[in-house]
């Protein structure tokens, strides 16, 4: 490899990339409370698989540790309020004693003293009241809370429970924030549940598909950032196979990397290559995962928007599915909140993930 290059392509999900295409004003929106030292933030971030969620999460919580909060990362799985709080200790160690402090509850003298301990107060607080202690004790040393939960569950009962306990960490005027992302069905529907109506006035960030000078831009300006350049034709290529898609940007550029990597230039030849594998994988961990979900129904809405190459209109697809208004707006409904398309001003339905109607017409 050429002496000071690497391959700067980051396809892990959840790494952060060298450049954010397109999400520019996402992070100076969420930043800026941070920066601020704001009371309270609370933020939605929503897209489809790939779109970058799980990455912004990792930035947002790398920048507001090194702007003095304290972090706790988290996913929505059983046992995340516990997990919370734990991380919180670990993250603010340095600053406040944690709930290990321990309290004695029994001596078994016959067993020849052998002492019982338990940490101090925990078997007689519940969650909230364990929060409220490492809010106050982070309040004394003036530092604030970001908790991060990614790939947001409706179905978990803790995920009601933080929210609705979320409120009143706001109520009392405690410095702490909460950002949050998952899918649009997922979001949507914690935004509808009985006990979370504070959640609908978060900001609220809808990651779309990049535009062409977004992915552009950002695919140079990797490529230089890992000490290789890139000639006009390869990066037209790129632009193309990419289609808008953040997952893909990375993908294809780590693929294609590799072709020759101690090459000065990235070729189109690099460029064609890397997107055959990049495609390839693409589907592997991302489409057919999505497809999976779909219903039958479902699917057949998809292959009748297959026949058009932009656009679909509601009475094309009536007459393709042979079904009554309803059922497509039952479909368009739940495809919607999938991220698996979206919809026009004008009514009419698009595929809002990019390369899944190539996809889909593959399987047909």
């Amino acid at each position: 490899m050429q002496q000071g290059t690497f391959n700067p392509f980051t396809p892990e999900f959840g790494k952060v990339p060298a450049y954010f295409a397109g999400r520019e004003q996402v992070l100076s929106d969420v930043l800026s409370a941070f920066e601020e030292q704001a009371t309270n933030l609370c933020a939605l971030f929503v897209g489809p698989r790939g779109c970058g969620k799980t990455a912004l999460l990792t930035y947002l919580g790398n920048e507001a540790s090194r702007l003095g909060w304290v972090v706790a990362n988290v996913s929505a799985t059983s046992g995340m309020l516990e997990d919370i709080v734990q991380r919180t200790e670990e993250s603010a160690s340095h600053l406040i004693a944690t709930s290990s402090e321990k309290r004695l509850t029994g001596v078994n003298i016959a067993g020849l003293g052998g002492a019982t301990w338990n940490p101090r107060g925990e078997s007689e607080a519940n969650w909230r009241t364990r929060m409220n202690g490492l809010l106050d004790r982070l309040g004394e040393a003036g530092v604030g809370l970001l908790i991060t939960v990614d790939e947001v569950d409706v179905s978990l009962d803790e995920m009601s429970h933080l929210v609705s306990t979320y409120q009143h960490f706001v109520r009392e005027n405690r410095k702490v924030a909460l950002v949050m992302a998952g899918l649009p069905f997922h979001i949507s529907s914690l935004l509808g549940g009985k006990n979370t109506p504070f959640l609908r006035r978060a900001q609220r960030f809808d990651l779309s598909s990049l535009a062409p000078y977004e992915v552009e831009e950002a695919f140079r300006l990797t490529v230089e950032e890992g000490g290789r350049l890139i000639n006009e034709g390869a990066l037209t290529e790129a632009v193309e196979a990419i289609n808008g898609f953040p997952f893909m940007l990375q993908l294809l550029g780590y693929r294609a990397w590799r072709m020759h990597p101690d090459d000065a230039f990235l070729t189109v030849e690099d460029i064609r290559a890397g997107a055959q594998r990049a495609q390839r994988e693409l589907e592997d961990r991302i489409f057919d995962v999505t497809y999976a979900e779909l219903s039958k129904a479902d699917r057949a809405f998809l292959a009748a928007m297959v026949q058009d190459e932009k656009v679909t209109s509601r009475a094309d697809l009536m007459g393709r599915l042979g079904k009554p208004s309803g059922h497509i707006s039952t479909y368009k409904k739940r495809l919607v909140q999938s991220g698996v398309i979206g919809e026009t001003l004008n009514g009419d339905f698009y595929f809002a993930l990019p390369g899944f109607r190539e996809y889909i017409a593959g399987r047909e």
